[in-house]
């Protein structure tokens, strides 16, 4: 009954943020033809209408408002917010998914998901760490070593990145901040250590000027030019490669964008998933590095 109860939460924010503003009619006649009611013309009673909007407030600090100047309609109050919450807008939009997929056994075949292997074994012990500012044990082998090793780790956040989990920690070993893959953690346990997280460390200034998971302090941030051509425009319009993108100039055949980052790997290697639709024009030593890559490649192929 509690998931059903919290699948009807995550059901009207999705509604009424996908439709912008509605009657609480029009929200129950929604739900009615949702298939998630509990059985044939199952409403909304206006009570459980209202405290639904009452542990929604409370749960998800979401503010579902009425205007009655509109006919009494219903709307998320500041939805900006709510959409610059990336982990709150992934929770609904996933829970919302898993709700269609529970109204309709239809849809179980017809919707795809990437898996992400290394989220399965770790990822929710790590959340209880931080949860609890605890520290972890971790055993720990990177690609380039020849042995795991096991040490301690003070858990700061999570990210996923091209299908692979990170935990961001601070290292108490070598007193900095690294990324570990999760892929690459073989054991895990949570200590009886706590530890204080930093009441200045600021996760999105901490990724601010980079793409992906390197956050490299000796890479300086740069201004990096690259023109696009042909479909790679559209692509990078939807999709930008970065937050900072900002288009320079267009015409019929090119787009030309600009960007403020770190150029570390991760940032090589977006850029050429565009493979032969993009040209560096700025900075030299960067289109030098592209052209040398590129011509690394070309021996593969010799």
């Amino acid at each position: 009954m509690a998931a059903n109860i919290f699948g009807r939460y995550v059901w009207l924010i999705d509604t009424i943020r996908r439709k912008k503003r509605l009657t609480y009619e029009e929200i129950n006649q929604l739900w009615i033809e949702s298939g998630l009611s509990y059985g044939a013309g199952d409403n909304i009673p206006r009570r459980t209408f209202h405290n639904h909007r009452k542990a929604i407030k409370d749960i998800f600090d979401i503010y579902i408002e009425c205007d009655i100047k509109d006919g009494y309609k219903y709307y998320i109050d500041n939805p900006e917010q709510l959409e610059k919450d990336e982990l709150r807008s992934w929770l609904i939009d996933s829970y919302a998914t898993l709700n269609q997929l529970h109204a309709d056994e239809k849809l179980k075949n017809r919707i795809q998901f990437d898996n992400i292997p290394s989220g399965h074994t770790f990822l929710t012990t790590i959340i209880e760490a931080i949860r609890k500012n605890a520290v972890l044990s971790i055993t720990h082998q990177g690609f380039s070593k020849n042995s795991p090793t096991t040490f301690e780790i003070e858990p700061y956040f999570v990210k996923v990145v091209n299908r692979r989990w990170y935990v961001i920690a601070r290292s108490p070993y070598y007193d900095d901040i690294r990324n570990f893959g999760l892929d690459r953690i073989s054991a895990m346990y949570v200590t009886d250590k706590r530890f204080t997280m930093p009441e200045d460390f600021d996760v999105d200034k901490y990724f601010e000027d980079c793409y992906g998971i390197i956050n490299n302090s000796n890479i300086k941030t740069e201004r990096v030019v690259v023109k696009a051509y042909g479909n790679a425009c559209q692509y990078l319009e939807t999709l930008p490669i970065h937050s900072s993108q900002r288009k320079i100039t267009s015409d019929n055949e090119s787009a030309t964008y600009e960007y403020h980052v770190r150029p570390t790997y991760d940032f090589f290697q977006a850029l050429f998933s565009q493979m032969d639709k993009i040209e560096i024009i700025e900075p030299e030593w960067i289109k030098q590095e592209m052209k040398n890559t590129a011509e690394n490649i070309l021996n593969y192929y010799k």
